[in-house]
């Protein structure tokens, strides 16, 4: 049988966790960059697929950490002038 499954571009991710996450932490997730500020951390970069979203959920809850807000960030080329603020797909 064919296996007729599609090849999908990575896709950006921000992830909110409640507290500002140490080093030893943040070394759980090395393909993110982390951004620490008003007592949350916030997560970002590429996941390659679904697989690697719930790989991250997981670590996030074996830490015993609060997820807050996991956002996928659609990439989409702004026109200039562009004042679209549409809010991006959220999980």
């Amino acid at each position: 049988m064919h296996d007729e499954r599609v090849a999908t571009p990575a896709s950006q991710y921000k992830i909110r966790i409640k507290g500002q996450l140490g080093d030893t932490a943040l070394s759980a997730f090395p393909t993110m960059v982390p951004e620490l500020k008003a007592g949350e951390t916030v997560l970002t970069g590429c996941l390659e697929d679904r697989s690697a979203v719930f790989g991250v959920l997981a670590q996030i809850e074996a830490l015993g950490l609060e997820l807050l807000e996991l956002r996928h960030v659609p990439a989409r080329p702004k026109s200039p002038g562009s004042d679209d603020d549409r809010s991006p797909d959220r999980v």
